[in-house]
This record gives structure tokens, C-alpha cells and sequence, in this order.
């Protein structure tokens, strides 16, 4: 299965990935893979009470605080390409107006197929640069399925009220 992750450059943590496919002409298949650190951190132990008490990572500057220890957080616990992860996943299927028509959810072990970053899909889902488009042509399909359907699912948002907090993230 054709899966990946979409994160900013400099992310170390790579905690969820996604797949996507279009199961007929009307019904996609989205697929959602959280790394699942619960095989390694246990409740009740040294390493479960220390990251139940600081709740997530923090985000300072250009420092990272892990909820768990780095070798944990940008290691094993994190969905590298090219190599087996454990991970929580939810298979959602929508029909072409974005409704859920069924999902399940179940532990999985995968391999993510690319690393991808924010600016780099952008590039392709635009069409922008030859050498991002050359180095993703492999997921050029599921990239704009990926944006098919999302353009479906924020149309349903908004007819139902939603309202966008889009706002560009500061940096420091």
C-alpha cells in the first residue's frame, strides 16, 4: 500500500501518515496511521508516568521538548520511510459528497512509502517545480486524489457551518 507522510522540513517526529484510493467512482478510501507508542510506553511504569505528565511535546523556538524521549520520538516511535512501524490506523470510506459511509480501526504494522513536506506537495498540487514534480511523480495520483477529496470534505464543512481557522503559523 502506497502510504506517506506530510509534515514541515524540519519535523524529527513523524507521528501520522496517510493513504489514500478511490474504491469506485464514487467512493474513496482514506486511510489515517498514527504511530502507536503505547507498545512501548506502558502505563504504570517509569517512562508512562513521566510522558502522562507532560501531556505532549512542546514547541520552543527551534527546540523540542518530547513527551517521550528522543530515541523513542524520532526512532522507533516514528514512521520512517522504508521501514516497519507499529501504528493505530482508521480506514474511513466517503462517498463523493463526503460522507462516511463506514470505518474501522486496527493496530497495524507499516511502512511509509515517502516523506513528504508541506512546501514540496504544494509544489506539485500546483504544478510549480520540475524537480519536486520529477521526485513525487510516483504519488502524482494519489496526491490529487488526496486533494480531491479533501476539496469534497471542507465543501461539506462549510455547508454545514463550519468555521476556518486557517492562519498562518509564526515562526520564531
Amino acid at each position: 500500500e502506497i502510504i506517506f507522510t506530510i509534515d514541515g522540513d524540519d519535523t524529527k517526529d513523524i507521528d501520522d501518515a496517510i493513504s489514500i484510493k478511490k474504491i469506485s467512482k464514487d467512493v474513496y478510501e482514506l486511510g489515517v496511521h498514527i504511530a502507536d507508542v503505547s507498545h512501548y510506553v506502558k502505563e504504570n511504569t517509569a517512562l508512562g508516568d513521566a510522558a502522562y505528565e507532560r501531556g505532549t511535546s512542546s514547541y520552543l523556538a527551534d527546540t523540542v521538548i518530547p513527551m517521550i524521549p528522543h530515541k523513542l520520538s524520532n526512532g522507533i516511535c516514528s514512521l520512517n520511510e522504508g521501514v516497519n512501524r507499529l501504528a493505530l490506523a482508521i480506514d474511513i470510506t466517503f462517498d463523493r459528497d463526503g460522507n462516511a459511509l463506514e470505518s474501522r480501526i486496527f493496530k497495524a504494522v507499516i511502512k511509509v512509502s515517502k516523506r513528504m513536506s508541506y512546501d514540496k506537495v504544494y509544489k506539485v498540487l500546483n504544478l510549480e517545480d520540475m524537480e519536486v514534480l520529477k521526485e513525487y511523480q510516483a504519488f502524482e495520483k494519489e496526491l490529487f486524489l488526496m486533494k480531491e477529496l479533501a476539496l469534497i470534505l471542507m465543501k461539506k464543512r462549510e455547508e454545514e457551518g463550519s468555521i476556518s481557522f486557517d492562519i498562518k503559523e509564526t515562526k520564531v
